[in-house]
């Protein structure tokens, strides 16, 4: 009979391999690549262009605020995408033929509603914004 605890030498010896494997490509690249620390690789390099400045600057209160309008509108699509896929369905579900329709109706009048606000307000007009300049 053989013990137990040999059924998971297969295991153990995959998982060394696989550390040994690791190990051994993180010594090589060491000794083989070149090791020149210039000023120029040393910089910060963003999308092509140069930094320059405090790379903790602000942001318009604006800024902050579309965010949160977009992740706000983008869960109300979520809620409606179980809503779109069960429509055929709703009449079965809730015993009358326009139920489904009416309270989507609703519940995009009120998303209408909040948007009006928003535009009223006028966060999303940003040329008004003179924060950042």
């Amino acid at each position: 009979m053989v013990p137990y605890i040999w059924q998971y030498i297969p295991l153990l010896l995959q998982v060394l391999a696989a550390f040994g494997l690791g190990l051994g490509m993180a010594v090589g690249s060491y000794y083989v690549g070149r090791h020149r620390n210039t000023k120029t690789k040393l910089d910060t390099y963003e999308c092509g262009i140069v930094s320059v400045g405090d790379a903790r600057g602000r942001f318009s209160v604006r800024f902050y605020m579309v965010a949160m309008l977009f992740i706000l509108f983008d869960v109300e699509v979520v809620f409606m995408m179980p809503w779109a896929v069960i429509y055929r369905q709703l009449p079965q579900i809730t015993g009358s033929r326009f139920f489904g329709f009416w309270e989507m109706l609703v519940y995009l009048g009120f998303v209408a509603v909040g948007l009006i606000y928003i535009i009223k307000k006028g966060i999303l007009d940003w040329s008004r914004d003179k924060a950042d300049l």
